[in-house]
């Protein structure tokens, strides 16, 4: 009897001890934009990281957040990653979407550390190259290169101009889409009179700037009435905010063309939305189905309207991706490290697993604890990383409406140029 009882309770304790095992949560440090030329964005990839997080702790799986403000800035990011490694002791970092946060920031901190980070919205090309000790593999990202979407602009201009000038934001991110812009607009036949970059943070005025842009424009040998026929503007929306009214009010410019950066229908009401009506623009998007449709639903139902600015189901995605890989390797016995929950981040996405979606966590969790492999397929498409921890995603093609983004097509099939 004594046996028996003995035999009993090393079952219990042993099926109780796996389940708490199982069941550990995960430290997560993030890095919205919160202020600065991003704080349109901030809350709302919040949001959506902390529904993420809700379902999963329905599920049986927390994670616990803890959120800094990247404030849009390297110098500001980078302090507040090193207080959420040292002091919050997180073991991995979700944000921010600018990419000259990221590459900073990997460089000097994440990577040197060795901890993993998952953008949901830096889409500089240099981030595919990072780091640069590739045995690493520490820094992942949910959101398509740039040089996809840059494609996907210069032949969506080349359809509607001919010739064009660029406004960008002097960072990794305007850097990489100005020129993947620049090389796939002549590509297709356009002429660029002028690359004009301006600081990352946001100024009272950008006259200088478009006077030098302008001037450009107007050229000796002119092109037609000697103005570029488009003004390109890859910044972000505090930024276009102020320089896009001011080519409105200055140089009685009519005609943009926008990026990801500039996705905001917060800017249309600050220039005045009849003067940007039928604008257009592009942005990574996400395959119209069930798993969007699911995230849209549970997103308003918890915080209200999905707003059509961009990335915020990437954001959902990286909390998901990095919960189910940080579950994964528990199931295997080993600890939620950086690098083992790096090594499971392609396994979780795996195309030959059985799909799970949006608010699947509970049925993704039973899988895993039975060994099988999973396919998480995001509320923002694939999420299938490649060797550089890249992802590839269908471009919207969006313009301006009454003041509203309204899609006007997706590019499904994108090859870089």
């Amino acid at each position: 009897m004594n046996r028996l009882f003995r035999f009993l309770a090393i079952v219990v304790l042993t099926a109780l001890f796996s389940s708490v095992a199982l069941a550990e949560g995960l430290k997560v440090g993030s890095l919205f934009d919160h202020s600065g030329a991003l704080k349109d964005w901030g809350a709302r990839h919040q949001n959506a990281a902390e529904l993420a997080a809700q379902e999963m702790a329905a599920a049986g799986f927390t994670i616990e957040f803890f959120h800094e403000d990247s404030q849009t800035a390297a110098e500001a990011a980078e302090k507040a990653a090193r207080k959420l490694l040292g002091k919050d002791k997180v073991t991995a970092i979700i944000g921010s979407s600018s990419s000259g946060v990221i590459v900073p920031l990997a460089e000097s901190v994440t990577c040197p550390e060795n901890v993993l980070m998952i953008t949901p919205g830096a889409t500089s090309p240099f981030i595919t190259d990072l780091p640069e000790d590739k045995d690493k593999d520490l820094l992942f990202r949910t959101c398509p290169s740039d040089a996809l979407q840059g494609a996907v602009l210069g032949r969506l201009a080349a359809g509607l101009y001919k010739t064009a000038s660029v406004m960008y934001v002097n960072n990794a991110y305007g850097q990489g889409l100005a020129e993947q812009f620049r090389r796939s607009f002549i590509k297709h036949g356009g002429t660029v009179y002028a690359m004009i970059p301006h600081g990352e943070a946001v100024s009272k005025s950008y006259a200088a700037d478009l006077r030098n842009a302008f001037a450009r424009m107007y050229s000796t040998k002119p092109f037609r009435s000697g103005r570029s026929d488009v003004l390109c503007v890859f910044s972000y929306p505090e930024h276009a905010k102020v320089y896009v009214k001011e080519a409105i009010d200055i140089y009685k410019a009519k005609h943009f063309l926008f990026s990801d950066g500039t996705k905001s229908e917060e800017l249309a009401a600050a220039v005045g939305p009849e003067k940007l009506e039928g604008m257009m623009g592009t942005a990574p998007g996400a395959p119209a189905g069930e798993a969007s449709l699911k995230f849209a639903t549970n997103y308003t139902a918890r915080f209200g309207e999905l707003p059509r600015s961009p990335f915020i189901a990437n954001a959902y995605d990286a909390t998901a991706v990095l919960g189910l890989a940080a579950f994964a390797a528990q199931a295997k016995g080993l600890e939620a490290t950086s690098t083992n929950i790096r090594d499971q981040l392609r396994e979780v996405a795996n195309p030959l697993g059985t799909f799970v979606g949006p608010d699947e966590f509970e049925k993704a969790f039973e899988l895993l604890k039975a060994g099988k492999p999973i396919n998480y397929e995001g509320a923002s498409g694939s999420v299938d990383f490649d060797a550089n921890g890249d992802v590839t995603a269908p471009i919207e093609i969006w313009r301006f409406h009454d003041g509203k983004i309204a899609t006007y097509r997706m590019e499904y099939y994108v090859e870089k140029e």
